[in-house]
């Protein structure tokens, strides 16, 4: 849009509600860079000077930073477009459609730039507000596959992005808009990171425990012998009568979303007669459970008691209730195979898998001593992940009716 265009369309936001199609709003939409100075696979490195945002960056909601890969200064100067800069926001566009990114002053990478399967989405803040603009977009998601295309590799073109219709409040109306959502994501992220926190206080403590200050007269066990190992199953699928009970059930897919974490949504559950005409197990809350095959390594913790299928294990304590103990000595276990492996993922786990690692194990009661102290850890992250979920419920109630104007703001 011309400085014209803009000005009137500005004029027009101040006033009130109205539809825009993308193309007509005061935004810019940025592709990434295609051309012959794009970055070759064999010049990315693990740490360098530009962080080359990939699709797996870029979640449903907002960026992951857990693998990233770098191009150097000198790659970085030869390239001329996708360099984001602060309040843009990140749309993938390729494979999977629609999720987001916003770069904030919080996100402590100063050089980023997206590859071809993103676009930048640059607000004038002068007349849309980039956190509002980051909500419409959010907002938005829910139609972006209707304008994809391609079938082996959905896309989604920018012409075709550029139909896409938004509506625009006043500022003061988006203002208040997005107080009130990232006063909500504000709250969800502090718990998250006072998760984080826990889970790391955690770790060291085990470590300090039981590795850094172990005892030569310990003795040393398999892994297979300190904990006590339980298989899982899945009740026929054609017998409806076993299915969508009140027993959540869990798959490799729901343990690899809950990695490291409590787990308190299955994608299926199954019914008391399930369990009873099946080789499916019901464990008890604070069990752990560890995928042996597909996503292989992946582990858990339960909220409740729950089932699972036949390609992961569960696990139970062999010293009464000391579950966190059991989870934490099974997580730094998988740890040290993966580094053994040269990070690489295991094919399987297999009970000799686990016969096949040995810890060195304490008398029991500093066994006991060491659960009581880290219960309460463990606790405050169950506490924090029921909060984080009410509030994430509650922001998604209210995200579609405060950014389609069913609910204003004097409403709240």
């Amino acid at each position: 849009m011309n400085n014209e265009q803009i000005d009137r369309v500005g004029i027009e936001f101040y006033s009130r509600w109205k539809e825009y199609n993308l193309s007509e709003a005061p935004i810019e939409i940025i592709d990434g860079d295609r051309g012959k100075n794009y970055p070759s696979q064999e010049e990315f490195k693990a740490n360098g000077y530009c962080l080359f945002l990939s699709t797996r960056n870029v979640r449903f909601n907002g960026f992951d930073f857990s693998e990233c890969q770098f191009i150097s200064k000198e790659r970085d100067m030869l390239l001329r477009k996708g360099k984001l800069k602060r309040n843009d926001i990140v749309i993938t566009t390729r494979g999977t459609i629609g999720n987001i990114g916003f770069y904030s002053d919080i996100i402590s990478f100063e050089n980023i730039r997206i590859n071809s399967g993103m676009v930048i989405i640059r607000p004038n803040s002068d007349y849309i507000l980039p956190k509002f603009t980051f909500y419409t977009f959010q907002y938005l998601q829910k139609d972006f596959l209707t304008f994809t295309s391609g079938s082996a590799q959905p896309q989604l073109p920018i012409g075709d992005m550029s139909k896409m219709k938004i509506n625009l409040p006043p500022l003061s109306e988006q203002t208040a808009i997005a107080s009130i959502l990232s006063g909500l994501d504000d709250k969800i992220d502090l718990l998250h990171r006072q998760n984080k926190t826990l889970e790391q206080l955690a770790e060291t403590l085990f470590r300090q425990w039981f590795v850094e200050e172990a005892d030569a007269s310990w003795e040393e066990k398999s892994l297979f012998d300190v904990i006590e190992l339980i298989g899982g199953g899945t009740p026929k699928t054609e017998m409806g009568e076993y299915w969508n009970g009140e027993i959540k059930w869990l798959s490799g897919g729901d343990i690899a979303l809950n990695h490291k974490s409590f787990v308190m949504s299955t994608d299926k559950t199954i019914t008391d007669l399930g369990i009873e005409n099946s080789s499916a197990q019901l464990l008890p809350k604070y069990s752990m459970v560890i995928s042996a095959r597909g996503t292989v390594g992946k582990y858990c913790l339960l909220s409740e008691p729950m089932a699972f299928s036949q390609s992961n294990y569960g696990i139970k304590p062999k010293y009464k209730d000391c579950y966190f103990f059991t989870y934490l000595i099974v997580a730094y276990s998988v740890e040290e195979l993966q580094a053994a492996a040269y990070g690489s993922v295991f094919d399987t786990i297999t009970t000799s898998t686990f016969k096949g690692q040995n810890v060195f194990v304490p008398d029991v009661e500093l066994i006991k001593q060491f659960e009581e102290n880290i219960t309460p850890y463990f606790k405050k992250i169950l506490s924090n992940q029921t909060q984080i979920r009410t509030l994430t419920q509650t922001r998604d109630t209210l995200l579609p009716k405060l950014m389609s104007g069913e609910v204003r703001v004097s409403e709240l």
